[in-house]
């Protein structure tokens, strides 16, 4: 079975896994309705906040870290903001709505074959330049995990 792993649902509260580990997740089998490229082929993604009570149990077979190019473009008077805001304070941290916008460009993502999953996920910034331009962001883990006898829940239906 091919399970779709989003970063942010690692970096929030999963606990990384090597091939060859032993895994017990809540999935949702990807809803044939949904646009495919959201779950990279995966017949089923990890919900670690809700979904089903049971957990499938399986051990993990192959890991491939997904990176997808998006479209960014910088709304430039959203970056004098958040500059003006920094020079003021002495260059320490702000909060400020990011002056980013970007668009996932459908089909351009890359499988990278690797032993284990990472807690966090790379994130190449998307710069200065107004755009568009191309940057690439690990988006999460397609994992062919072995699964006994099991199946994922069907959206809808109690587990």
């Amino acid at each position: 079975m091919r399970v779709f792993y989003e970063n942010w649902q690692m970096e929030c509260c999963g606990t990384p896994f090597a091939v060859g580990d032993e895994v017990a997740w809540r999935l949702v089998a990807v809803d044939p309705r949904e646009p495919q490229g959201e779950y990279y082929g995966a017949g089923a993604w990890v919900e670690n906040h809700g979904g089903p009570d049971q957990e499938t149990a399986g051990r993990v077979h192959a890991i491939d870290l997904v990176h997808q190019e998006y479209l960014a473009y910088t709304d430039q008077r959203a970056l004098e903001r958040i500059d003006r805001a920094r020079a003021r304070t002495g260059g320490k941290p702000v909060v400020l709505p990011s002056p980013h916008r970007m668009e996932t460009v459908p089909g351009a993502y890359a499988l990278q074959a690797v032993g284990s999953c990472p807690k966090w996920f790379e994130r190449e910034e998307p710069g200065r330049a107004p755009g568009p331009h191309r940057v690439r962001q690990a988006v999460g883990v397609l994992v062919t995990l072995d699964v006994p006898g099991g199946t994922p829940c069907r959206p809808g239906d109690p587990c």
